[in-house]
């Protein structure tokens, strides 16, 4: 790589050695968040420091990179991993992560610009290009993870950038080079291989799963990853495309586009089947030593993953299970198992605290649930997992349902896909062996049969029958298993007990 801080610019302070050694010593030893900060401010220094030499730039934009990644990991893992995050110290994890990819990104693409304009001394830095053009090009791809993980919109600006690197690269015939980006990282990528990634990233549909989840997907895409075909040619197996010059996202090819040298095209290749044969290993209960996810995962948090992507690394795009109905109604909505609990044990013609509840546009209605529009600017609480409470307009009666897919519009927009639980929740005041709860009976009891029951987070028990009264008699189920976690909920499955 290039020789750091050899020549030395009138104003930028970090082309000094032995101050810019001060500054990445003292980065090193500061706490995470602050680092990355710092960090932010001295690469935005250089983006805008117009006597910077394009070599002194690139060296600069390098090192505080470098510097920047075991801080960028850390807050990364505090941000997916931390139990019982606060809203604000969770979204502060977030603005410090997405605004460090931001400007980092933003770094490398003055850089790249400048190479592009043929900046005095572009000639003497050609060979770092692949590296300069691949480090961009992943910078790219964390700022789109880091949009994804609150749900997005992902700038259409970013595609269109990170297309037109690429066309370069692949002009340039460097496309395809394999570099080392970070001596801390292992293995080789190179500029396509980046791309593509952040092509089946966007592909992959991140808008149904968990920040977590959306984690370990990206993890398999780039384990998966060097199986995939990418061409320019048009083929019998090509499932997305994209028009490396437009600021739109990789499209499922469901009809073919107006041909242009742009225009690329992907499929899953053998990917896909090893896929389903990892998918296979892991229900019977076993993860792969060889897949690198960061982290050491349960079956049950990798599974539900691997079924996800599967679906949209297939053939035939996932069929919804029921027909959708465009609509327009208003919709009353509640949030959190505690607040829904206490409107369903009122009456039911009792209005919903004015302070608690929400009014949604619902756009389509399914019989397994509907689509709305949501407004954003009072609240930060929808998310994927999220139980509702749900009351038609006009109509006295609730519903439950929750969220299952979301994206944001714009930032006070949003868009959600409500999956409907129960048409008829019945709330009741539950005891778990001398333990109170409050719990939602989502289906009717019927000696013998099996139950689902909204209970608070970790209350679920396999050993321990849940109890309560009913129209004045004693009612006990026994537990089966617990289905699903959720925000603040879990879902258990019981068996309803003979009476007495």
């Amino acid at each position: 790589m290039l020789g750091i801080f050899s020549s030395k610019s009138e104003q930028h302070p970090l082309t000094d050695a032995d101050e810019s050694q001060r500054v990445l010593d003292a980065l090193a030893a500061h706490e995470a968040s602050a680092a990355l900060d710092e960090i932010v401010g001295w690469l935005e220094s250089i983006a805008k420091d117009e006597k910077l030499k394009l070599a002194e730039r690139i060296a600069l934009s390098f090192k505080l990179d470098e510097a920047a990644q075991i801080h960028a990991r850390k807050l990364a893992r505090d941000y997916l991993t931390s139990p019982r995050l606060g809203r604000t110290q969770e979204y502060k994890l977030w603005q410090a992560n997405h605004d460090f990819w931001a400007q980092l990104s933003a770094t490398y693409q003055a850089c790249v610009d400048r190479w592009v304009s043929q900046e005095k001394g572009a000639e003497a830095i050609k060979t770092e290009l692949p590296v300069l053009v691949a480090r961009m090009m992943r910078a790219y791809s964390a700022l789109i993870k880091w949009n994804q993980f609150r749900y997005g919109p992902v700038d259409g600006a970013v595609w269109k950038k990170m297309g037109t690197a690429f066309l370069m690269a692949e002009k340039g015939k460097f496309s395809k080079q394999s570099v080392v980006l970070y001596s801390t990282v292992p293995g080789e990528t190179s500029v396509e291989q980046e791309y593509i990634k952040a092509l089946v990233f966007m592909a992959s549909s991140m808008d149904s799963l968990l920040p977590l989840e959306i984690e370990i997907a990206e993890r398999f895409i780039g384990h998966f990853l060097p199986l995939f075909v990418f061409t320019a040619e048009v083929r019998k197996d090509n499932i997305y495309w994209v028009d490396a010059t437009k600021p739109q996202p990789p499209s499922r090819l469901a009809v073919l586009p107006q041909l242009a040298p742009s225009l690329r095209f992907f499929s899953t290749g053998a990917a896909l089947k090893k896929l389903e044969e990892l998918q296979a290993r892991v229900e019977l209960s076993e993860v792969p030593p060889e897949v690198s996810l960061g982290a050491q995962y349960s079956p049950r948090v990798i599974l539900p993953v691997l079924r996800h992507i599967g679906m949209y690394w297939a053939a035939k795009p996932p069929m919804r299970s029921f027909d959708r109905h465009r609509v327009k109604s208003r919709i009353n909505v509640i949030n959190s198992l505690e607040t829904i609990a206490t409107q369903l044990t009122q009456a039911q013609s009792a209005e919903p605290d004015a302070e608690k509840s929400e009014a949604w546009i619902v756009d389509d209605v399914s019989q397994g649930g509907m689509g709305a529009q949501v407004p954003l600017a009072a609240n930060d609480w929808v998310r994927i997992g999220a139980l509702l409470g749900i009351q038609p307009d006009g109509g006295n009666n609730w519903l439950l349902g929750v969220v299952r897919r979301f994206s944001r519009d714009t930032s006070e927009l949003g868009s959600v896909g409500i999956e409907t639980l129960s048409k008829t929740p019945l709330a009741v005041s539950a005891d778990l062996r001398g333990m109170t709860c409050e719990a939602i009976l989502l289906d009717a009891l019927h000696t013998g049969e099996t139950v689902r029951v909204i209970l608070p987070s970790s209350t679920y028990e396999s050993a321990i029958p849940l109890t309560f009264t009913l129209q004045g008699r004693l009612a006990r189920l026994d537990p089966v298993e617990q289905i699903e976690t959720g925000v603040d909920f879990d879902i258990g499955l019981y068996r309803t007990a003979p009476p007495g």
